[in-house]
């Protein structure tokens, strides 16, 4: 997967957007819980209605954190995945109400 733009390199974290999509992704590999879920809502409140962030995190307790935090937000979780220790979750943003 090819990474460009709109990089934010403050304490190692990157956010960016993915080529050709409209997905965002965010890299909070080596965060503890809760920090990969705050960092992601932190993301999610700076993107428009339906957009997509594609989270990857490593700790293990971030799979739990993520299901219940779409649940109590009204975010979407639309896919999950664990390959090698990383975890990627892919998260739609709620369309905002009246």
């Amino acid at each position: 997967m090819r990474r460009v733009m709109g990089q934010d390199w403050r304490r190692g974290r990157r956010r960016r957007k993915l080529p050709g999509m409209s997905d965002t992704l965010l890299d909070v590999q080596g965060l503890s819980c809760p920090l990969p879920v705050l960092k992601a809502n932190k993301a999610l409140r700076g993107l428009p209605p339906g957009a997509r962030l594609v989270v990857l995190a490593t700790d293990p307790a971030s799979v739990k954190d993520f299901r219940a935090y779409a649940q109590e937000t009204g975010h979407a979780l639309v896919a999950f995945s664990e390959e090698k220790g990383v975890y990627r979750f892919t998260l739609r943003k709620r369309e905002e109400t009246a």
